[in-house]
């Protein structure tokens, strides 16, 4: 496969990363890369998952890559790997981001894996030029590039010690959003995602909790639009409905007291209008 070059901010898709620290230079990739920006997810995790997290990395790569979502991962063992082929089976468009130059796959018995994913219309990517060996330090700093290039990172499971922290920890600086997928508090695989949780990272259940913030337009359309009880009610719904989640935004363009708000959305939750998301974010039901 040939190895192509670019600078970052002379492709629309790539333009995005310029932006956070330590920028790569260039970006070294085989394949095709989006040639303008998509909403795009990285879904990351453990090296050895669980049933569990087999399960819902598939079901939320396949699901979103079914909406047009670009699924971005790092071509690793476990997760990013589940994800890559659950996105591919979609019919979707995968990236992968290695820690090494791209004339050597790593990890050797993801080759194929990586071919599909060129097949299908994806890119394998890297910072890194020809003959640069994939070392441990390497991953982390390519933790980076992964949450840089996603206007998300989903975090399907991942133990209180993973290297997957790392990858959370950059899209924060990043001002990326962070989705964690709840765990078995028994389970070690699950510490590291509901300590993320506990630390304000947003808890998911479905691929409609991430398109409700990210790309609220390629949710199927409400047949039915909720009316509120008053004209406070009414105003959150329209502010939800026009894609603003943020609890501080709603009530700022609301008009509303910080003590009539707060009371105004309780009321909304108990009469199922609304929910939370976590961290403040607030949706329709």
């Amino acid at each position: 496969m040939k190895i192509n070059t670019i600078l970052p901010q002379d492709n629309n898709f790539t333009q995005i990363i310029s932006t956070i620290a330590v920028p790569p230079k260039r970006l070294y990739f085989m394949g095709k890369l989006p040639p303008e920006r998509t909403p795009t997810v990285a879904i990351v995790g453990t090296r050895r998952p669980t049933a569990y997290g087999r399960e819902v990395t598939e079901r939320f790569a396949r699901e979103l890559a079914s909406k047009g979502v670009v699924i971005l991962s790092g071509l690793a063992l476990g997760v990013d790997s589940i994800a890559h082929r659950a996105c591919l089976q979609a019919g979707g468009t995968t990236l992968a981001i290695l820690a090494n130059g791209l004339d050597y796959i790593y990890p050797a018995s993801h080759r194929q894996l990586a071919k599909d994913i060129v097949d299908a219309g994806g890119a394998i990517i890297s910072e890194y030029e020809p003959d640069v060996p994939a070392r441990d330090f390497r991953f982390l700093e390519r933790n980076r590039i992964v949450s840089g290039l996603a206007d998300a990172i989903i975090i399907t499971e991942a133990a209180a010690r993973s290297g997957t922290l790392s990858t959370a920890t950059h899209a924060l600086e990043q001002g990326r959003e962070v989705f964690v997928v709840p765990g078995n508090i028994t389970s070690p695989l699950s510490a590291g995602c509901n300590s993320l949780i506990k630390q304000g990272a947003i808890p998911i259940t479905s691929s409609d909790d991430v398109l409700e913030i990210i790309a609220p337009k390629l949710l199927d359309p409400q047949t039915i639009l909720p009316l509120g009880n008053n004209l406070l009610e009414s105003k959150v719904i329209g502010l939800l409905q026009s894609g603003i989640r943020a609890g501080e935004i709603l009530q700022a363009k609301s008009g509303a007291s910080a003590s009539e708000f707060s009371q105004t959305l309780t009321m909304m939750e108990i009469d199922g209008t609304i929910r939370a998301l976590g961290g403040n974010q607030w949706t329709l039901r």
